[in-house]
Formats: structure tokens, C-alpha cells, sequence
């Protein structure tokens, strides 16, 4: 039955994860080309990420550099960026689109801050989700006398220690993208 709380600690990996992806897309002082990965450009009717339609470089700290693998999707890809929520107005340089990523301002960081801690709770409430469903099903083999009681307790102990850690890991994830959101 060791292996419900090896399910369970394998679906918190992939939780852990998912929370790393979600605080990537959040901006920082830094241009970063992972800003770019939730863009989706209408490459010949379907959307289509930027990133699979374009190399993106950092040639500055504030700035990236967009170069659409076909150069005729240049301007569908200037105008994704520029309808995308990242605020930007991209300028056209031949055949590379340059993206100048404005000063945050603080009233923007403490709002990036807030994302993130959104975006952090949400991976804990996923990590509780989990616990409780390998609880649950502990529980049930128990009862099914499949476990014995005393067994059903120690996997309980583990799955708790097994979360409180995962948890300490989403918190530490939160206070580093904080750090580098409110780093000027």
C-alpha cells in the first residue's frame, strides 16, 4: 500500500512542476523568453505558440529579440505580441521583431507579487487535493482490511510529512520568485 503515498508523491512532483511553469510566465524586472511561451499567433487559421513559429533571444536585460522562422508570419506574430496582456509595443526591424520591456513600476510589482502568491496558493490547494485522496483511499483499505490499522496510521504520518515538505517547497519557489519580481 506504500505505493499510494508513492502515487501520491509523484502527482505532487508534477504539481511542483506546473507551480515552477505558472510563476515562469510572471514578469520580472528581467526579459526572460519564457514571457513569450502563453502567446498564440494565428499562423494560417490556427493558433499556433510563438515559440514554435519563432526563436526568441535576450540580447539586453529589458529586451527580447522575436525572429519568426518564416518571415512572412512577421507581422502576425508582431501584432500577437502586441494584443498579448505583457503591455509591450514591439518594433519591427526587418526581419527580427525587437521587444523592449518597460521599467516595472512598484504599484506593477506588488500586483506581480499578488499573481504569484495566487498562483503559489493554488499549487498548495492542489497538494492538499492530493493528500486528501490518498487519505481517503488509506482509509478505505483499512476498513477493507486490506491495511492494518496500525500500518493505515504510518502511511497517514508519511503522506503528512510528504506534504508539509512539498508545501515548504512551494513556499520557498514563492519567496524566490518574490525576491526576483521586487529586485530593482
Amino acid at each position: 500500500m506504500a505505493t499510494v503515498v508513492d502515487q501520491a508523491k509523484s502527482q505532487m512532483d508534477k504539481t511542483i512542476e506546473s507551480t515552477k511553469e505558472n510563476f515562469s510566465d510572471i514578469r520580472t524586472g528581467r526579459a526572460n523568453p519564457s514571457l513569450l511561451n502563453g502567446i498564440m499567433v494565428d499562423y494560417y487559421g490556427a493558433p499556433t505558440p510563438i515559440k514554435s513559429l519563432a526563436s526568441v533571444s535576450v540580447p539586453e536585460p529589458r529586451s527580447l529579440a522575436v525572429t519568426p522562422f518564416d518571415s512572412s508570419q512577421a507581422s502576425a506574430v508582431e501584432k500577437a505580441i502586441r494584443d498579448s496582456d505583457l503591455g509591450v509595443n514591439p518594433n519591427r526591424d526587418g526581419k527580427v521583431i525587437r521587444v523592449t520591456l518597460p521599467e516595472l513600476t512598484e504599484d506593477r510589482r506588488k500586483d506581480y507579487v499578488k499573481i504569484a502568491k495566487t498562483k503559489a496558493e493554488d499549487g498548495k490547494v492542489a497538494l492538499r487535493n492530493i493528500r486528501r485522496k490518498a487519505k481517503e483511499s488509506i482509509e478505505a483499505s483499512v476498513k477493507d482490511g486490506d491495511l492494518g490499522e496500525d500500518e493505515g496510521e504510518r502511511l497517514q504520518k508519511d503522506l503528512d510529512a510528504l506534504t508539509k515538505r512539498m508545501s515548504g517547497e512551494i513556499d520557498q519557489l514563492l519567496e524566490s520568485k518574490q525576491q526576483e519580481i521586487l529586485e530593482v
